[in-house]
């Protein structure tokens, strides 16, 4: 070979080795810009990210709660006198109050039902966050346009009943009747899948009873495990 085609040759060489160095430091750089955003996201996008996802299942359970006691009380007529009998002596005292089992375990497994369906039609339009939550900066958490993260319901629906007294004047005292509604979803994250539990307190009725309710009643646990 002549003394010009080894120059060639190392005229080569040495045009290749540079760029070889240069993908090797591109790749480099990308991969830690690559592992920089995800450490980034942990750390400071994802919490803000799951507090408005949070929030806004919470603002469905809620809603399908509340729909649900109100649907339910509608179609079996519930009210104060069907899910409580108050007994009375002769001089108009209070003896004894208690539950109808029938009736109350019947109504919370029919909001149970149907606040769990109300909960999965919701979920099915996912939950949205705005774009400048992924930045990081709580100020911008609520700027940009919104993207969409997909909610699961799980499990099922647990409703239960609690009973209040409370005094309202001479000789009366208000009962109030509530429903705990307590449900599970799944929040799916880009780098996560979270779970929230969310208590909904529905007011299913009240009632003033006139005359001396027994101490016993006044704990509240005219009730039990009910859904």
């Amino acid at each position: 070979m002549s003394a010009y085609g080894y120059a060639a040759e190392y005229r080569y060489r040495r045009y290749r080795r540079p760029s070889r160095r240069r993908k090797i430091i591109v790749a480099v750089a990308v991969l830690a810009a690559l592992l920089a955003v995800v450490i980034y996201f942990q750390r400071n996008v994802a919490g803000i990210l799951f507090s408005l996802s949070e929030a806004s299942v919470r603002a469905l359970t809620v809603s399908a709660a509340n729909e649900a006691v109100s649907e339910t009380l509608v179609w079996n007529g519930v009210d104060h006198d069907r899910l409580v009998t108050v007994t009375r002596g002769e001089d108009g005292g209070v003896l004894s109050i208690e539950a109808n089992a029938q009736a109350v375990n019947l109504f919370a497994r029919q909001t149970a039902t149907v606040a769990m369906s109300k909960l999965a039609a919701a979920c099915e339009q996912g939950v949205r966050v705005p774009l400048g939550a992924f930045t990081g900066v709580e100020v911008l958490a609520g700027f940009g346009p919104d993207v969409t993260f997909r909610i699961i319901p799980v499990g099922t629906v647990l409703c239960e009943l609690r009973s209040e007294f409370r005094a309202a004047g001479v000789n009366q005292t208000v009962h109030s009747i509530y429903m705990d509604v307590t449900a599970t979803v799944s929040i799916v994250m880009p780098s996560q899948t979270r779970e929230v539990s969310s208590e909904t307190e529905v007011l299913v009725c009240e009632s003033v009873i006139v005359g001396t309710v027994p101490d016993i009643y006044w704990q509240g646990g005219l009730f039990g495990s009910s859904g």
